[in-house]
């Protein structure tokens, strides 16, 4: 055990009060043994990475904070023929990481410079951004599974990952589909070396302003990504209020065909992947010449949160009254902290933004943050 911390100086949104207990696990062993330890008591637990993706009350939390502390990378082999596999601690800083991966002439998260938080954390909600998620590169995690208290590496393909999510999400409201801590992770990248090389991904392309199949390099993506984050307030910088805050707070709505139809014509959707069904086996012994027609399902949409928010009248900077919790003055998606707020000014700004957009659209957005001690 350590002396508690106020979450407020170990969260981007820089809120929240010291819990009852906090562990810091510095190595993969340390944390196994705490978690275990607080599983075997019945205590009231949570893990912390970065604190970058938190909503911490300010009421102690009476549990134990297990802070995953744990941090490097390491070549491993397994890897198809112009790839590289490494495996990544769960604490480790995950900007850092991406940093070191474009040194080294590694492809695959490059577009994702920037991202605060940790390494464990990114199959956790599937982080993304111009056009990369971390479900394109991971191979596997090893974990610690509540259940059954062992540790096992388990493969990509088992996480359930999707938008924003996966199996081991705590989504506001709900409990995760499978209670476990990632130990490591373990991704494959492309080694396209230092130099230029196409680029093949339009919506990377689009995104840092080139054509598809220009040439270009690691670094000079990274520098791109990195500058357009900023100029949204999503690089940390202790001299802009704007980053104080825990990212786009609310996940970009899921909606079908036909209800993202009956939006505004302006409002931005984006088409998703649609459902594969199973392939249907009939035994031939139990066939009569009959085959059933697959069900017919309304294709999902995805529509922008942002702009829900902007055109169910709140402006980038809007606060209620004289609330220390703000919109951001760059991109409405982010609430932000200006200095000195408590969870309860957050909190109060996040329901009345979800309000007003229910009140205007129909649509509830859900939080993309986890939440400790705090409703909405």
């Amino acid at each position: 055990m350590t002396e508690p911390i106020p979450l407020a100086r170990l969260t981007t949104l820089q809120v929240g009060a010291a819990p009852a207990r906090m562990v810091g696990a510095r190595t993969r062993d340390e944390a196994v043994a705490a978690l275990l330890d607080v599983w075997a008591t019945g205590d009231e637990w949570f893990v912390l990475g970065g604190g970058s993706n938190l909503l911490a009350g300010d009421e102690p939390f009476d549990g134990t904070v297990i802070r995953m502390l744990m941090t490097g990378f390491e070549l491993v082999d397994g890897a198809a023929q112009g790839h590289q596999r490494v495996r990544i601690e769960a604490g480790q800083n995950w900007d850092e990481f991406v940093a070191w991966a474009v040194r080294d002439g590694l492809a695959g998260v490059e577009a994702m410079s920037g991202i605060p938080g940790t390494a464990g954390a990114a199959p956790i909600q599937n982080v993304g951004a111009y056009g990369q998620e971390i479900d394109q590169t991971l191979v596997e995690v090893e974990l610690i599974d509540e259940a059954t208290g062992e540790v096992a590496t388990v493969s990509a393909g088992e996480l359930g990952l999707g938008p924003r999510t996966s199996d081991l999400k705590r989504h506001y409201g709900s409990e995760p589909r499978r209670s476990a801590v990632i130990l490591s992770i373990t991704l494959e990248l492309a080694r396209v070396g230092v130099g230029g090389f196409p680029l093949t991904d339009a919506r990377i392309a689009k995104a840092i302003g080139v054509q598809a199949g220009a040439e270009v390099t690691l670094a000079g993506v990274r520098e791109s990504v990195l500058a357009i984050r900023a100029s949204k307030g999503m690089v940390l910088d202790p001299a802009d209020d704007d980053t104080r805050s825990a990212g786009s707070f609310f996940n970009n709505p899921i909606l079908s065909e036909s209800a993202a139809r009956a939006l505004p014509a302006g409002c931005p959707r984006w088409p998703m992947e649609p459902e594969i069904e199973p392939v249907r086996v009939i035994p031939l012994e139990a066939f009569d010449g009959y085959v059933p027609p697959a069900p017919v399902t309304d294709a999902r949409v995805k529509v922008s949160a942002a702009w829900l928010i902007e055109n169910a009248g709140l402006h980038k900077g809007f606060r209620l009254g004289r609330s220390r919790a703000s919109l951001s003055t760059k991109h409405t998606l982010a609430l932000t902290n200006r200095g000195g707020a408590d969870a309860w000014e957050v909190a109060q700004l996040a329901r009345f933004v979800r309000t007003r957009v229910h009140a205007e659209f129909g649509i509830e957005l859900q939080p993309e943050p986890v939440f400790v001690g705090v409703d909405l």
